[in-house]
């Protein structure tokens, strides 16, 4: 393992109540190279009792966790509100929370494009723009500064049908990302997109078995995010595409 700024961090996570966002707290806690002692948690999804639960098996870990039960479009900035109320500072945002409706273009409705577009875009805007602004002011000087990752979609990259407006705010999604890295080479902010395939997690509702065999789990794209997250400091791993074996489903 290459050494790595993981040193005394605050990580800050989206979604982390269930499907990815949960997965990697999950492999980031029992990572075998991790100080415990170092690390601070700020955990936020909509419901309690799945945060609950992460915040008593990372204090089994000692792993100081702050847990914040909140809908992101409605207030995207708590998070990191609380996380600085606590611990002081942010090293790391993880944003994994996000929704989606689907079907057929001309079938999608106004409250479809509201509701995800809520998420999706205005609120990853605020987040991301907010957890930027707190990261640049460490005084690490030139040095690594702050880490954001964001898991977007491989919908980010290509189109696919029924997705007309999921497609969309992931294209937004990924163009505000490419826009960030740029700041990001000055201010020693790593910026990383996470295009992941199709990923066995509660937005695709009921899976039939034969398609459940051909999809991914939340630890398969969570792995790797964690290895990322401990990179070497001289180094910045800008997109991450993680599809399943056999190509997109």
């Amino acid at each position: 393992m290459n050494s790595h700024p993981m040193k005394e961090q605050v990580i800050v996570v989206t979604g982390a109540g269930k499907g990815i966002g949960r997965a990697f707290v999950e492999t980031l806690i029992s990572h075998p190279d991790l100080k415990t002692r170092n690390l601070k948690l700020c955990l936020t999804s909509r419901t309690l009792s799945d945060l609950t639960q992460l915040k008593d098996h990372a204090e089994r870990r000692e792993i100081e966790t702050e847990i914040v039960d909140a809908d992101l479009a409605k207030n995207p900035t708590l998070v990191l509100e609380k996380a600085l109320s606590r611990f002081k500072k942010i090293h790391a945002l993880i944003h994994c929370a996000g929704v989606g409706r689907f079907g057929d273009f001309l079938s999608l409705t106004e409250d479809d494009l509201r509701y995800t577009m809520a998420t999706n875009v205005e609120a990853t805007f605020l987040l991301l723009q907010k957890a930027y602004e707190i990261m640049k002011s460490s005084p690490e000087g030139k040095g690594l500064r702050g880490q954001i990752q964001v898991v977007t979609s491989v919908a980010a990259e290509r189109p696919f049908p029924h997705s007309a407006v999921y497609c969309m705010s992931k294209y937004a999604q990924r163009g505000l990302l490419d826009v960030m890295r740029g700041y990001g080479y000055q201010d020693g902010i790593r910026i990383l997109d996470v295009r992941a395939g199709a990923t066995l997690t509660p937005m695709w509702g009921e899976v039939e078995p034969a398609q459940e065999a051909k999809m991914m789990k939340p630890e398969d794209v969570a792995i790797p995010m964690v290895e990322a997250l401990f990179a070497s400091e001289r180094a910045s791993i800008e997109i991450l595409t993680i599809r399943p074996l056999h190509g997109d489903i």
